[in-house]
Order: structure tokens, then sequence, then C-alpha cells
């Protein structure tokens, strides 16, 4: 099972390319700089789930 941390971040990481590349094509910075901002807190909230997942499954091996 996918830790829902993994999910969220992969939702996040889209929308925030999504806003990155409105506001780029847009000349709206702001919304541009918002984008780039969803992008990482997705790629960090991925990575904790990640992490989770590990570490369930080497608990599962023991």
């Amino acid at each position: 099972m996918i830790d829902k941390n993994r999910v969220i971040g992969s939702a996040k990481q889209v929308k925030g390319a999504v806003k990155q590349a409105v506001g780029k094509a847009a000349g709206d910075s702001k919304l541009e700089a918002e984008g780039k901002a969803d992008k990482v807190e997705g790629k960090v909230q991925n990575a904790i789930g990640g992490l989770k997942d590990t570490v369930k499954d080497a608990l599962k091996g023991k």
C-alpha cells in the first residue's frame, strides 16, 4: 500500500507545474512563484511518503 503522502505530494507537484506554466504564459510572476513553491512542497511530501513506505516495508521484513 502506497502512503497517502506520496499520492498527495504527486498531486501537488502536478498542480504546481500547471500554476507555474500558466503564470509564465500569462506573465504573472506571483502565480509562477506559487507554482514553483507548490512543486517543491509536493516533492518534499512525496519523499516523506517514500520514507514511510520504506520503514513499513522494513518492519514487515523482520
